[in-house]
């Protein structure tokens, strides 16, 4: 036990302090490290694991609604990137340049993209030209560079990977209506796959994507109170269209502009899943996208026939569809336990020679630690049906602490008060202003979250300037 008491003493408390938590967490799981280049990660295979099994299930919901994969160059020319003013001001801060081709001096510089708006509008003006040429449902997955200042592993890097979609559509409705499908597919994978609970809504024209109409966003919180955009969908309308001259012929034979749409998902999307699940041990995984989904802890391993019992075990749990690994090391049991329970496998299945005698084996759940002993012959059926309570009981904990960290606040110094002692979201009415917007950020340190689709009309007056309020929106502190 004095392994297994080392491991978790090598995890800083969340209460202790959360940040370092979350850095002994992301070290002592592997699932990343920092990498020589300042501000970038080097993903290891068991974070790895976890965003191939995202996109594999993201990639198929997507391809459900229509959507095709491309790819993209990943330079930017900057005349490219200039037609659309709005746009290039709001990246421009980020953006990392190319000035040299080997040892010449480029006679344009191009910059590594921060996002691909400019590449697929220059696409699409080539690419459309008929009514019969729409809609366009592209996505890609791949990495982007912006030059953050601070960074942290998952959340924010100079280099991260992500998916971005970019469609174009004959007429405005068309647009809103994928740009809500996208929301809504967003949101769907996180509860159904994730076990993590969302706000959906929109974003305030402060925060909104540059150059877009409308962006949407779903907002997660995580266990220490600050909220985490979890993923966003943008409509365009047909400003990147005029920018670009993106035309079509319609049936009515006369030229219009398509309507284009945005939405992604990034690797933060991970981070997310360590804050919201994990615990003092580690990393609590949902079973979905758990790499490893069991893992057969082999008691006694040195006796007769406990090994080869562990393998069978595996090899029928594999056919019944679970992704399994055997702990076969040679490291005591108590170390075995504690490596799994740090490492988030959702379930523990564990089998020695008194098991064996009374044909049973010992499934203990990570979220909870809740053991039970199963007969050999209800193996698979009892850990599929454990699997999807343990998703749904995640779920249901990751809902419950969010609705006990969301407060109301009607006047200002309540407010305020709310935002710097209570983390957490703070729902508040607003009368539209920047000005509010932009005094509630910098009194309060608080940004607004979202104008949530759900509203509710929690007072007349704006919580910052008490004039006419208009909407009720979540504000919070964020990564």
């Amino acid at each position: 036990m004095a392994d297994n008491k080392k491991m978790v003493e090598a995890i800083t408390s969340m209460d202790e302090d959360f940040a370092q938590w979350y850095t002994d967490v992301v070290k002592k799981a592997e699932l990343c490290d920092y990498a020589s280049v300042k501000g970038c990660m080097v993903i290891k295979p068991a974070g790895y694991a976890i965003w191939e099994n995202i996109q594999k299930e993201m990639d198929r919901r997507f391809k459900e609604t229509g959507v095709q994969n491309v790819y993209m160059p990943i330079f930017i020319p900057e005349s490219l990137l200039e037609k659309e003013k709005d746009h290039v001001e709001g990246f421009a801060p980020e953006v990392a340049w190319v000035t040299h081709g080997g040892l010449e001096e480029l006679q344009e510089r191009m910059c590594v993209r921060p996002t691909s708006e400019t590449l697929f509008c220059d696409f699409y003006a080539k690419d459309i030209h008929s009514y019969r040429d729409l809609p366009r449902v592209y996505n890609q997955w791949c990495s982007v560079v912006r030059w953050e200042k601070t960074t942290r592993p998952f959340l924010r890097s100079r280099e991260f990977l992500w998916q971005e979609g970019h469609t174009a559509h004959a007429s405005a409705e068309e647009a809103e209506a994928r740009t809500i499908q996208m929301l809504n597919l967003y949101a769907d994978f996180c509860e159904e796959v994730l076990a993590i609970p969302v706000i959906k809504g929109q974003k305030t024209d402060k925060e909104k994507f540059a150059g877009a109409e409308a962006t949407y966003t779903i907002e997660s919180l995580m266990h220490d109170g600050k909220a985490l955009q979890s993923g966003t969908s943008h409509n365009f309308g047909d400003g990147f269209a005029k920018a670009f001259d993106i035309q079509f012929t319609d049936k009515d034979n006369t030229l219009k502009y398509v309507h284009q749409t945005s939405w992604g998902v990034s690797t933060r999307i991970i981070g997310a899943i360590i804050m919201v699940h994990g615990d003092d041990n580690g990393l609590v995984l949902p079973p979905r996208i758990a790499p490893v989904q069991i893992m057969v802890v082999p008691v006694q391993q040195q006796k007769e026939g406990v090994l080869d019992k562990a393998y069978e075990l595996k090899e029928r749990l594999t056919k019944a569809g679970f992704a399994v690994k055997v702990d076969d090391t040679d490291k005591s049991p108590g170390w075995k336990f504690a490596d799994c329970e740090m490492r988030g496998v959702p379930l523990r299945v564990e089998i020695g020679p008194k098991d064996m005698e009374k044909n049973q084996a010992v499934l203990v759940r990570r979220d909870n630690h809740e053991k039970s002993f199963v007969s050999l012959d209800e193996l698979e059926s009892r850990a599929g049906e454990m699997l999807d309570t343990i998703h749904d009981a995640m779920l249901e904990k990751a809902r419950k602490h969010r609705d006990a960290h969301t407060y109301t606040a009607a006047g200002w110094d309540e407010f305020v008060d709310t935002v710097n002692n209570k983390p957490g979201f703070v729902k508040a009415m607003w009368c539209g202003c920047l000005e509010c917007e932009e005094k509630i950020k910098e009194v309060a340190g608080a940004t607004s979250r979202c104008i949530p689709f759900e509203q509710e009309n929690l007072s007349d007056k704006c919580v910052c300037c008490g004039k006419p309020a208009k909407k009720m929106v979540y504000w919070g502190k964020a990564y």
